[in-house]
């Protein structure tokens, strides 16, 4: 390949941010967005009440210690602080009339008459149990195709554990509904818990959040970008001549190499027939669940026991479960310093709306979902990476996060003989995908 060639990066969420910057060190890049900023899902507004005005995360919001490091390192080099958080789970129910929270063993029995539902201590019988049998599994099976939803049902694990934790818990994880969870692999489900510490009671990671809300490590990054193009959304890639035409809002430009950072439903519709059938059959297994972000001070969509409030709060509403309404709200107060008394919430899908005159933004979001399909052809998607000068960087290609994001950025880079400034000559940091 060239000393110096001329690179698209189409998407400014983590992934293109990083692609651009680490590609920029050799080549002449240019950093396509259809939005009229940069950061994709890191999303930081400025918030003001009881006449303070004060940075707010939306989207993007922690890391940890043990599972990010990659982008602790970035982190680092590029000068971003950042502050101990915490990551308290708490579950609000309607039907039946239930909450609890996993701080302590008072807020676990916050609500008295879980002392005495035996379908509440069946959940936490099984919450240890599940954690025991899984880990096992993985170790026996670690290629075997099983779904969540199959493991819960040969196990006979109760329908309280599932309904009123492992699921709710994974859904506000991966911002998507419960019925979905069921359909994901386990293995993949396993993998993530174990790394994140969620299946030990102890020495469990730290966990993070920038200082002054994660637009920071965008600004410093941008900072050091030559070519940036907002508010210009790439409409097509074409090949001709031996070189990839990029057809955007002002025009139409050629290019060397082509790195699609974008959502995979994206990058597909973008590329065309101008996709190998090994990129199109990779692009079109992951699909995305549409998401409604509503920042906004109505504590009615917190617990409604104001001492089991936490960091991440689900709800299910009236009717059946798998019939209810769901969703989950981030209590900003408790994840960030922020310096207001009242509670700043960001609720994903409200069950119910909050009071209008408590809304302040609402935001659309999307997030891959990782079933069957979706996991298999992240397996498959080193395999066609450079074909044709057409790269795939996104979360989408392992577990959906911010470090995932990073590492599919520096798989395309390392792969161009770039390197990032952390990783070693003889070794880089881990970038395996997940499977």
């Amino acid at each position: 390949m060239a000393r110096t060639q001329r690179i698209a990066v189409i998407g400014a969420g983590i992934s293109g941010l990083a692609s651009a910057w680490l590609l920029g060190q050799q080549h002449a890049v240019t950093l396509f967005e259809a939005a009229p900023t940069l950061g994709g899902h890191t999303n930081t507004v400025d918030v003001t009440l009881e006449g303070k005005t004060h940075p707010v995360d939306t989207g993007f919001l922690v890391f940890n210690d043990r599972t990010y490091p990659n982008l602790i390192a970035l982190f680092a080099l590029l000068g971003v602080e950042s502050v101990e958080t915490e990551m308290s789970f708490a579950v609000s129910l309607e039907n039946p009339d239930l909450e609890w929270a996993g701080s302590s063993l008072a807020t676990i029995f916050g609500q008295k008459r879980n002392l005495l539902r035996r379908r509440f201590w069946a959940m936490l019988s099984d919450i240890l149990r599940f954690n025991r049998e899984s880990t096992a599994w993985l170790a026996t099976h670690p290629g075997e195709a099983r779904s969540l939803g199959d493991f819960l049902k040969a196990g006979r694990y109760s329908t309280s554990f599932a309904d009123w934790y492992l699921l709710p818990m994974a859904a506000a994880i991966w911002s998507c509904p419960t019925g979905q969870m069921r359909d994901m692999p386990l293995a993949t489900f396993i993998r993530f818990c174990q790394n994140h510490g969620l299946l030990q009671v102890f020495d469990r990671p730290i966990w993070r959040t920038v200082k002054g809300g994660g637009r920071e490590y965008v600004r410093r990054i941008a900072a050091q970008l030559e070519d940036i193009r907002l508010a210009c959304p790439v409409a097509s890639v074409t090949r001709r001549e031996g070189k990839l035409d990029v057809a955007h809002a002002q025009g139409v430009e050629r290019f060397d190499q082509v790195v699609l950072a974008c959502h995979s439903d994206q990058a597909l519709a973008i590329l065309g027939d101008t996709a190998s059938s090994g990129q199109r059959d990779v692009l079109s297994a992951i699909r995305y669940q549409p998401n409604r972000a509503v920042l906004h001070t109505d504590p009615a969509l917190l617990p409604r026991n104001r001492r089991l409030w936490s960091a991440w709060n689900y709800f299910a509403g009236a009717g059946r479960p798998g019939d209810q309404a769901v969703g989950v709200s981030y209590l900003i107060n408790t994840l960030q310093p922020l310096p207001f008394e009242t509670p700043v919430v960001v609720t994903l899908n409200p069950a119910r709306e909050p009071d209008p005159a408590a809304i302040l933004a609402e935001f659309d979001y999307a997030h891959p979902i990782f079933d069957g399909p979706a996991i298999a052809a992240q397996t498959r998607l080193p395999l066609v990476q450079g074909e044709g000068g057409v790269w795939l960087a996104g979360a989408w290609g392992s577990y959906g996060f911010h470090e995932d994001g990073l590492k599919s950025a520096l798989r395309v880079a390392n792969a161009m003989d770039i390197k990032a400034p952390w990783q070693g000559a003889e070794r880089a940091a881990d970038l395996t995908v997940a499977a």
